[in-house]
């Protein structure tokens, strides 16, 4: 009877050949899964069944439908793949072969309800390193896995899907360890393809397993308010519709639905409670044509004032998962906020279903589209992309940064749309552009206006590079500290620059840039021969080439410095008369969200160390009492009183400090900007002038030697600044 229904729910489209193949990979799975079950005692083949419906419900191809049914076959029921090519051919034994290697990844659980004997990340031993290096090697493997047929990772995402929607069947802590891996690896890959459907879902999923209470939480607020918010939005689809059509526009609308994970990001990037959330009111317009996407914006904006900063334009400059969108948020005629989508009926299938809309049966499957090839094509260049870098912990910031982050779209000045990781600056901008460029850049003008090269970029920028006719990239644009380079790609390119360089010249360079740093950091006669080891280095000359090429970072070697040197701030010779001490952060905690806007009550003055309470006050962010404070005990909007903490206490050093620099305008300014962007706090200043010299001598209450390292590399950096050193005693 169930294949019977099975058989019933396929597409339409799907040829005759294509239902006979369909149902004999059934039978074969099925027969292949016998006597096998899952944690909640179900048959074990309600699983891939599971899969292949969801990928049914994306108009998958059929051969994809049956390589979902089979992925297990191989690794749990001993098929191989001349048996799955005898019975269904060359295409899908491959598929499944490509599914069966991802599967069988060290590190990457199968989450199917399967006992499990692998080793988890959190019960390894070794360093955080050694747990980064193993998962960023799994994640190239699986890169690799997945060859050149996206529609892989499609399987694989639509399997991991099945087992979260049951993965409450397993025991709590491996719950969680799934959970965080589909929010770390699998929602991110859905996002880059551009599966909105498939996103969403995993990122809720994964978000109730790692953090109940806050799924809870918000959960509950949405419940609470869904009945009247449903009124609400009803209200407003009667209204636009009414608009739109007396302007003659057909358009179908639609309450866009907020999913629980994203409210809760919401929440900490812009630091607010749940009702500090205004688009929990959104509807989506769909109309048949970009021009007339353009003509309801005009329209909405007329009749509603927009907010100001809210408006995206994701049709003109779409996002690199190939996502086009107008994006809007307006103050609605009842004076609250209200979010407006609005999209052709192609782009909401793109959307939704990202690579899978180019699957569909009313295209030729004989001939990819063109945005099927462009997907295509961003997996094998990212796929090309990981068996340049060679350093493991590089490819897994790369993954963090350069694929999953969010993506921000700037213009070159022929008008070229230039898709980069979010946080990228100039320099990232030229290599992206070409490497060439890249490697000759001297500064850069946004919007016509020379800026820094360590400058943020934003959507919208006019990006103009200014370049020099011969030369090559600064080793400076390889320190972290400096924020000159965000991008992976763009390190790697450097990095490649100086290795093909003279092995002499970069070790010379290398030896420069250690003896400075460590004179900077006021570190005399350490044996570098410690920390050969942690390098792979075999000589000191090996770790200063390797320095000096940027395949060792020298924040990393400082930060391996530091751990022998873990005393060296605290030992008598290097502190002043007052002792290393705590410091207590007087911020506040709220509700789990840090920075928010709040004022100390003037009744009974709380200080770091009292029981508090916050209360949430009209206009003026929360109000924080002592817990035994009248007034707070008098409240009877008890709705409004929320849980408030202290700051995390920290540990900090005090450390003289040094600048010598050409006295200018404004340097006292510069610096004080730069510590005050630092967690770092200023205890004492003096500076003397002599022939235009001007030497600084400062004291700051410093965590560790890393921040020290990051300070005193960005005071350097000044316009002017001669040298940034820490003085010693003596």
């Amino acid at each position: 009877m169930e294949i019977e229904q099975f058989l019933n729910k396929l597409p339409d489209a799907y040829s005759r050949t294509d239902r006979e193949m369909l149902e004999k990979a059934y039978r074969f799975a099925e027969k292949a899964h016998q006597g096998q079950t899952r944690a909640n005692g179900q048959p074990y083949f309600s699983h891939p069944l599971g899969v292949a419906n969801i990928l049914i419900d994306m108009d998958a191809i059929a051969e994809i439908t049956v390589a979902a049914l089979l992925h297990d076959v191989m690794v749990d029921c001993g098929v191989t793949g001349k048996q799955l090519r005898a019975e269904f051919g060359e295409t899908i034994a491959r598929y499944v072969e490509d599914v069966t290697r991802i599967t069988s990844l060290p590190y990457i659980f199968r989450a199917d309800q399967h006992p499990d004997e692998r080793k988890p990340l959190s019960e390894t031993t070794g360093s955080a390193s050694k747990i980064n290096e193993d998962l960023a090697e799994t994640l190239r493997k699986m890169l690799l896995a997945i060859g050149d047929d996206v529609r892989v990772v499609v399987i694989k995402l639509a399997c991991r899907l099945h087992n979260m929607r049951t993965l409450n069947a397993l025991p709590q802590d491996r719950q969680k360890r799934i959970a965080q891996e589909t929010l770390d690896i699998f929602a991110p890959l859905a996002n880059r393809l551009g599966i909105w459907q498939m996103k969403w879902e995993l990122e809720d999923l994964g978000f109730r397993y790692t953090n109940p209470d806050k799924y809870k939480e918000i959960a509950e607020n949405l419940t609470l308010r869904r009945t009247k918010r449903m009124e609400e939005v009803d209200k407003i689809i009667e209204t636009l519709l009414d608009l739109l059509q007396k302007s003659e526009i057909k358009a179908k609308i639609t309450g866009r639905p907020k999913h629980i994970y994203s409210i809760y990001r919401k929440m900490l990037n812009k630091e607010k409670s749940f009702d500090g959330i205004r688009d929990l009111r959104a509807v989506r317009i769909i109309v048949d044509d970009v021009e007339t996407c353009y003509k309801v914006l005009g329209i909405i904006h007329t009749h509603y004032s927009p907010i100001p900063g809210e408006f995206d334009d994701y049709i003109a400059a779409k996002k690199a998962n190939d996502y086009q969108s107008l994006h809007t948020a307006v103050i609605y005629s009842d004076g609250k906020p209200l979010e407006v989508q609005i999209r052709t009926y192609e782009m909401h299938q793109n959307a939704e279903y990202g690579i899978a809309a180019h699957w569909r049966y009313k295209e030729n499957k004989q001939h990819l589209s063109g945005k099927y090839e462009q997907k295509v094509s961003a997996m094998r260049s990212l796929l090309a992309w990981s068996m340049e870098v060679d350093d493991n912990q590089e490819l897994l910031e790369g993954m963090r940064t350069d694929i999953f982050k969010d993506r921000v779209y700037v213009v070159t000045p022929k008008g070229d749309v230039v898709d980069l990781p979010q946080g990228s600056t100039p320099i990232d901008f030229a290599y992206q552009v070409h490497t060439d460029i890249g490697h000759r850049t001297r500064g850069a003008k946004i919007n016509g206006r020379l800026v820094p090269l360590n400058y943020n970029l934003q959507t919208g920028d006019q990006v103009e590079i200014l370049t020099v006719n011969r030369g090559g990239p600064s080793r400076d644009w390889l320190n972290p500290n400096l924020g000159l380079v965000k991008s992976s790609r763009s390190r790697s390119k450097i990095r490649l620059w100086f290795k093909q360089q003279d092995r002499g010249q970069n070790l010379e360079h290398g030896k420069i840039l250690v003896e400075k740093e460590l004179k900077r950091l006021g570190i005399e006669d350490f044996d570098l021969r410690l920390v050969l080891a942690a390098f792979n280095a075999k000589t000191i000359e090996d770790l200063y080439v390797g320095i000096g090429t940027g395949d060792i970072p020298i924040g990393k070697l400082v930060n391996r410095i530091g751990e022998f040197q873990a005393d060296a701030l605290k030992s008598e010779e290097l502190v002043l008369e007052e002792p290393g001490k705590v410091k207590t952060d007087d911020s506040i905690t709220v509700m789990g969200l840090n920075r928010m806007d709040h004022t100390f009550a003037r009744c009974c003055n709380p200080m770091p160390g009292d029981p508090i309470i916050g209360y949430v006050t009209r206009g003026r962010g929360v109000t924080i009492h002592r817990m035994d404070c009248p007034n707070a005990l008098r409240i009877k909007d008890t709705e409004r009183l929320i849980k408030v903490d202290w700051g995390i206490a920290q540990q900090t050093y005090p450390v003289p400090l040094q600048i010598t620099a050409y006295d200018r305008q404004g340097l006292v300014s510069d610096i004080s900007t730069v510590l005050s962007s630092e967690p770092v706090r200023l205890i004492d200043l003096s500076m003397t002038t002599r022939q235009h010299v001007v030497k600084i001598n400062l004291v700051l209450e410093v965590p560790g030697i890393n921040q020290l390292s990051r300070v005193l590399a960005r005071l350097e950096n000044l316009p002017n600044v001669i040298e940034a050193t820490r003085v010693r005693p003596g």
